[in-house]
């Protein structure tokens, strides 16, 4: 993804960061419509709604359908504002364009599948809309190259106007988020693709409407590009997802407090720091590297001795006591488990490398 274009296009006359928002749903004409004026008064430029839901489960409402796209289209007759939706199959990408949709986004589901990504961009290709913006949530399980490999579908078939929504990764069992930031990832994809814009999406990363605010802070702190955050004109009403949406007048007030970082100062004053950062980093890589020389001699010994490489009740030990006295530091517990997870790992290869020397 080398030449990328700006996500969006200067005619927009949209100023950084840059917000969208709309309802998870568009559920009737008067509530897309009023909650769209709403939002176009306190500044908004792009409107979004989802036409078509995917749902976990049939019954639920799996979103109004083609009939939605004509509201859409008031929207942008009667409030200026640019207008986006989800698409999954190539008839939705078909009826979107033929509505003049101005952008797409991909959902989460549909990222996981390379068939659908790829009838996507196959889609866009074939109704020549490849000169729409269009933003590519991360899968629902934490694969940045299957992230990668969606984005990279839709840049082949002609997509230049390109970006990418973090919305978070599912996760099994009870957490303060509904999806689990894991910010090393969307970090990761910066790294590799650093003109690629970055959109964050607190709605669905939070679930909470109260985690709106401090999750879209977060974003701009990593120095993301924009979010994108469900708006509902009475969200307890809402059909779908009503507790993460907030009403316009809730989403101003959010944006209004928010912090912008100034990308522009320079980091000159910083040198010192940094270098204090490389020397302890250096220092961590020598441990690392001694730690492993004794987890190799144990491996000799388990091996002269017959006894079996993984010793899980001395694993649980070491993680326990590890993350504790991380904490008692001020040191994510979570994070210290990721971390001496990885050590161990690799301290278990080093041991089958001694195992599997010949005497």
């Amino acid at each position: 993804m080398t030449e990328l274009l700006p996500l969006i296009p200067e005619s927009w006359d949209v100023k950084k960061p840059l917000i969208i928002a709309g309802p998870c749903s568009a559920e009737t004409e008067e509530q897309v419509i009023s909650t769209a004026k709403d939002l176009a008064a306190n500044g908004i430029k792009i409107f979004r709604a989802g036409i078509w839901k995917p749902r976990t489960k049939p019954g639920g409402f799996e979103g109004i359908g083609e009939e939605g796209l004509a509201w859409l289209m008031r929207v942008k007759e009667e409030t200026g504002m640019k207008t986006a939706t989800e698409v999954a199959t190539h008839a939705h990408v078909e009826a979107a364009a033929k509505a003049d949709v101005d952008m797409f986004w991909i959902g989460a589901r549909t990222s996981a599948n390379p068939f659908m990504m790829q009838e996507i961009a196959d889609a866009i290709q074939a109704v020549g809309a490849q000169d729409k913006p269009v933003l590519v949530k991360n899968p629902v399980n934490p694969d940045l190259e299957l992230w990668i490999g969606a984005l990279l579908r839709l840049y082949n078939a002609g997509v230049r106007h390109l970006g990418a929504i973090h919305r978070g990764f599912s996760a099994y069992g009870k957490h303060l988020y509904r999806n689990l930031p894991q910010w090393r990832i969307p970090i990761e994809l910066r790294r590799r693709y650093p003109n690629l814009p970055i959109i964050s999406d607190p709605s669905h990363m939070g679930g909470k409407r109260e985690l709106v605010g401090p999750l879209s802070q977060m974003a701009l702190d990593m120095g993301f590009d924009g979010l994108i955050i469900e708006s509902h004109c009475d969200p307890d009403c809402a059909w779908s997802d009503k507790g993460q949406q907030v009403s316009p007048d809730v989403l101003n007030f959010i944006l209004s407090t928010l912090v912008m970082r100034n990308e522009n100062v320079t980091t000159e004053n910083l040198t010192l720091l940094r270098q204090e950062i490389d020397r302890l980093d250096n220092e961590i890589i020598e441990t690392l590297a001694k730690r492993m020389e004794v987890s190799r001699d144990i491996g000799q010994y388990k091996k002269e001795h017959h006894m079996p490489i993984l010793q899980a009740q001395r694993y649980d030990t070491i993680l326990s006591s590890r993350v504790k006295l991380a904490q008692e530091m001020g040191i994510g517990g979570e994070f210290m488990r990721i971390v001496y997870s990885a050590i161990h790992e690799e301290s278990v290869r080093q041991q089958i490398d001694v195992f599997n020397q010949h005497n």
